[in-house]
Order: structure tokens, then sequence, then C-alpha cells
């Protein structure tokens, strides 16, 4: 039997290769006569199986000991393969330790026999383009597409030898793994620039010290002696002698939005992309899942709404009346694309008499957050101006002390940004592997499964 989009490889039900599949489709806490705890045993759910990962950045969740042994009678194992079965069908992950952990709905946990399948091989070939097209094919329902434990048993998995499939795994494991060290130190490098962002101009650490009569800690004297040593009342409450409180607009702002062709941009697979607001997450973090196009003719006609180097992207409307939950993004150096454009729902900011990291971890604070949100909230349609955001207050420290923190923090952001395009570059090289490994179209060579 043939793999259905054209593998070398024999296939094999998927009943035959596994040992059992967890599945708790209907299984809450209140059924089991309970409910969620804030702490405990954490609870796995579907929202947070994402790019291949258990990724805890969303609704943390946990039950008793006592809720975790009639839950799970049979516990989670490392190297179970975690399958989302619905809303989204076919996300991913394997799990990670033998630790407790609860497994929620909308997720199977499939154990495979490893003599013969292994875990990170089978999680890459339901990932991969032909595992997709498999899963989707055995789907059902009438509003959400899931696939039932009964279909899901009876997939065709392609099979070469046990030794082939760990080397296929080890190979796109080893990307990913890479891909993930990337985001780590991005993530420290941004919190290391944010620290100084908060000692410096939120906590006003330097000022305090030489309040104290101390020598700031960590700064040289010459950045020392460019802080005041004292404190005065403003509408901001308690900030340092002779820094001035002024708005966006002062600082010279440029605000720019995008636009979108007439007709919509459904139906466009090419061209130019164009980012919009469900794109942007933060610092060099981009969600190429939801990326759409522009025809290069309109894109040429735009006068505005084209990203520059460190551009502050900020979300400026959408949502369900009285909500409006802004977010904020920084790209550049050729991250995500080496040209795009914005659509009309995203603001491009600049002020260089600011600083464009300065501005982006003022932009990014929850008080900032908050003016905008509560903005945002009073319109018709929930979203800012640029009123609402050119006026935002701003605690302007002189341009000296910007200088030197842009001098200190330019470079952090800039590996950032580098190592986004690494990974960018890793993700389409595992994307280009991926189905010419698990089809067998690319062989493994004889000295890597001796090895």
């Amino acid at each position: 039997m043939k793999f259905e989009s054209g593998t070398a490889y024999e296939v094999v039900p998927l009943e035959q290769l596994i040992e059992l599949i967890i599945d708790h489709r209907g299984k809450t806490p209140k059924k089991l006569g309970g409910d969620f705890t804030d702490k405990g045993v954490p609870v796995i759910s579907a929202i947070h199986i994402k790019n291949g990962q258990i990724q805890w950045d969303e609704r943390e969740r946990y039950v008793s000991g006592e809720m975790f042994e009639r839950w799970m009678p049979i516990k989670l194992q490392i190297d179970d393969v975690l399958l989302t079965s619905e809303a989204p069908l076919g996300e991913t992950a394997l799990v990670p330790s033998d630790e407790d952990l609860v497994l929620s709905q909308r997720l199977f946990a499939i154990r495979c026999k490893k003599e013969i399948l292994d875990p990170t091989y089978f999680k890459y070939f339901l990932t991969s383009p032909g595992g997709q097209k498999i899963l989707s094919d055995r789907a059902s329902g009438s509003t959400v597409m899931g696939i039932r434990q009964a279909e899901l048993v009876k997939i065709a998995v392609p099979h070469p030898d046990i030794q082939v499939q760990r080397v296929v795994g080890k190979i796109l494991l080893s990307i990913d793994e890479k891909i993930q060290s990337n985001i780590q130190l991005s993530k420290t490098l941004e919190d290391i620039a944010q620290t100084i962002f908060k000692s410096w101009f939120i906590d006003f650490d330097p000022v305090k010290a030489k309040m104290a009569g101390e020598k700031p800690v960590g700064m040289d004297d010459a950045t020392a002696a460019l802080f005041p040593d004292s404190m005065e009342d403003s509408e901001l409450g308690l900030k340092p002698k002779g820094w001035e409180i002024e708005s966006l607009f002062d600082f010279g702002l440029e605000i720019e939005s995008g636009s979108r062709p007439k007709g919509g941009v459904k139906g466009i697979v090419s061209g130019v992309p164009s980012i919009g607001a469900e794109s942007i997450n933060g610092l060099g973090v981009f969600e190429f899942s939801k990326t759409k196009y522009i025809s290069e003719e309109f894109y040429e006609k735009m006068n505005k709404g084209k990203p520059k180097d460190f551009d502050v992207l900020l979300y400026k409307d959408g949502g369900k009346p009285g909500e409006f939950k802004p977010r904020v993004g920084m790209f550049g150096l050729g991250f995500p694309f080496e040209r795009c454009a914005v659509n009309e729902h995203v603001f491009l900011l600049r002020a260089t008499k600011l600083g464009q990291p300065f501005m982006y971890f003022w932009v990014c604070l929850e008080r900032t957050l908050d003016i905008l949100r509560n903005r945002g909230i009073k319109a018709a349609i929930p979203g800012i101006n640029q009123q609402d955001v050119g006026t935002i207050p701003v605690l302007f420290p002189g341009k000296e002390i910007l200088d030197k923190f842009d001098e200190i923090c330019f470079p952090y952001i800039q590996l950032i940004l580098t190592l986004a395009s690494e990974s960018l570059e890793l993700t389409k090289l595992r994307d280009s592997l991926l189905p010419r490994l698990i089809s067998g179209e690319l062989q493994i060579p004889e000295e890597m499964l001796a090895s």
C-alpha cells in the first residue's frame, strides 16, 4: 500500500503502530464532581499547542491532586504525541517529561510502540502537508471540523525502517531546537533591554542612587552624570527633576497606516506581503501563517504604509463593541520580509527625536496600553486614531540620556531581529525538508543511519 501523497515507503494503519490513545472528549472537572483550581496539576488544552510546542502563555489552569487521579487514570508519559482534534485540527507537540499533566478536551495523546514508530518522526509526519491532508480528509463536522478517534486510528502512516524514522526525527528536531534557542535568546535580550528601560525611566534607579549619595549600579561616571540627583511632583507622579512631560507629537511623530485594495485580499496568494494586526506579536515576532498579500501594482501605487527598519507597529482598530486590545510590534533589517506593506488596521510610528527603541518600550508600558484601550473603547467602532496615539504623554529625560539608551539597547534589538531572520530561514529549510524526508524523496545517507 502506498501513501496518498506518493511516498516511497510502505504505509501502515496507525492502529497497528500505537499502544493506546488517551481521548478525553467531553470530560470536564464539573462532570467529575469538582472544578479548576488556582494551583495544583497543570491542565493542557488545545490552545496550548502551537507551532509544534507546548506554550503556556494563555489561560493557565490547574486541578487538585484528587481531581487529577480521577481525571487521569492513565497518566501521560514522556514522548506521548499530542494532537489537537479540532479548533484547530492538526496541531502537535511531544509531552516533554513524565511529570503530572492533565489532558483536557480537544486533545489526543498518542502513545507509539517505540520499537516500530518513533514519536518524533510521527509528530513531524502529522505536521507535514501529507499528514495534514490525511487528517483533514478524515475530519467531519457541520460548524467545526474535527477528527474522531475511530477515524484517527485508520490514517495511513509512511513506515520506513525505525532507524530511518529516528534520523528523520533528529534532523527536523535539530532545526526546531535551533529555532527555539533563537527565540529564547531573543527573549533574554529583550528582557535585558526592558530591564534597563524600566530602571532608568520608570523606577528612576540612577536618580535614587544619587539622591542616596551612592553610585548608580553598573553605570560609568559619564552616564551617571547625565541623571539628576533629585525628584519633583508631576501629573505622572514623582519624576526626576528637569525631565519634561510631553506628547509623542512633540517629538515629530510620523504616523502612517496602510490600505486594502478594492475587493480585499481574498484569493490573492502571491505578490507583496501585507501585514495585519493579527500578525503583530512583539519585537521580532511574526505570525507567518496569517500572512496575506497585495498585488505588485497596488503596492507600487501606495505612498504610505510601507514599513521602514525599526518602525513601531501598533494595532489600531477592531474587536467587539466596548473592547479594544492594542498590540505592539517592531520589525526591521529584512524581517519579516525584505519589502512589505501594512493594511488599514495598523499604524507605523516613527519619532526620530525620541528614538525608536525608547518609543517601542514606552508604548509597550501597561499604563500606555491602558490609555490606548480607554480611548479605543469610546469609539463607535472600537479603535484609535492618530490623535489618540500622538497625544500619549511621554516623560522626556533629555537627548543625551536617550542617545545613551539607544547606544546600549540598539545592538540588542538588531541582534533580536537578526535572530528572527535566521529563524525564518531555518523555518523555510525545515518546511522544505519535511515533506521530502517523510515521503522518502530525500534519502538518508548510509553513514547517518550507521552513526
